[in-house]
């Protein structure tokens, strides 16, 4: 059985995997409302519940609250834990910490909550307001009891650093980062947030873990998306050429282990140690396929072979 995460230090425990909730809500770039709707998130959310997945990741801006409102509906009806986790966004008309405050207060509202298991920091824009401001304005909300823990998103390791010195001085650890990793996108080894994270003791979120439907194998030459996705160079048939070999691995591992491509993805992320993966699901059926990642774990061998063939995307 995997290890569970604590995130800060107020008793915060999570399994290591969670579900992101961008396209609950979210018309312009996932087309809710089309062939989804809230029958099929409520249902994705049920089936994330069933299989022990308790965090649920949001934001303010998603489909402009919605998703928000969406997991503060979900929540009331349910007896087992549930530990959403949402984001602030420094805005350029965002000056004061009363902007911080007011924003925590909407967010509580939208989710139904008295306070927010996780509050991060949705990208480092400093233009208007400084990490320093910024970051004691979410201190002063942890001693309020509104916010149970704090963590950054999209931070290089030196903001990273930063960051936790400010919180540090506040007696609040950072508890996260929330940065873009998968096999298809290793960046935050290459530029030292991966190292970063585990000196400072800082779990990694780590979003779009399955690079958006990439690493599931459904997308081929010559069954390219719809959507926004359509917009992304990796989905034009030379970029989805390009990450055939390493799919085929996914394929092969997954029928050694009996589990699919994308259950083998996340793993290989939840074998490090200290990274949550949290892909989406739209539907029951993915959030069970996403459970599947959990209870197992790829041999070292298995894991180097995959390291090793996904290095041209480091």
């Amino acid at each position: 059985m995997e290890d569970m995460l604590n995130l800060g230090d107020r008793g915060l425990q999570v399994r290591p995997l969670g579900i992101g909730a961008w396209s609950w809500g979210d018309r312009f770039f996932w087309q809710y409302g089309s062939d989804y709707g809230e029958k099929q998130v409520r249902e994705a959310f049920e089936a994330a519940i069933n299989s022990g997945i308790t965090l649920f990741d949001t934001a303010e801006v998603y489909g402009q609250g919605e998703s928000e409102r969406l997991l503060g509906k979900f929540h009331q009806s349910c007896e087992a834990p549930v530990h959403i986790a949402t984001k602030y966004g420094p805005l350029p008309w965002r000056l004061f910490k009363s902007s911080v405050y007011d924003a925590v207060s909407a967010s509580l509202e939208r989710l139904q909550l008295d306070s927010i298991p996780l509050y991060q920091v949705h990208w480092p824009f400093t233009c208007f307001m400084s990490q320093e401001t910024l970051l004691n304005a979410l201190a002063d909300e942890v001693e309020r009891g509104r916010i149970q823990a704090v963590g950054v998103s999209n931070y290089s390791a030196d903001e990273m650093m930063q960051a936790q010195q400010i919180l540090q001085s506040r007696g609040v650890p950072l508890a996260v980062n929330q940065v873009r990793y998968s096999l298809l996108s290793r960046t935050i080894e290459t530029k030292g947030i991966l190292d970063m994270a585990k000196d400072l003791g800082v779990v990694l979120l780590a979003y779009s873990p399955l690079a958006q439907g990439l690493l599931t194998g459904k997308y081929t030459a010559r069954n390219s998306p719809s959507g926004g996705r359509k917009m992304d160079a990796k989905f034009s048939v030379k970029g989805l050429q390009r990450i055939d070999p390493l799919l085929g691995m996914l394929r092969e591992l997954g029928q050694k282990y009996q589990k699919t491509p994308a259950q083998v993805a996340l793993n290989w992320l939840i074998g490090q140690g200290g990274i949550i993966p949290i892909p989406g699901a739209k539907t029951a059926q993915q959030a069970n396929d996403n459970a599947g990642a959990l209870g197992w774990n790829l041999s070292s061998e298995d894991w180097i072979r995959l390291e090793q063939a996904s290095r041209p995307w480091l």
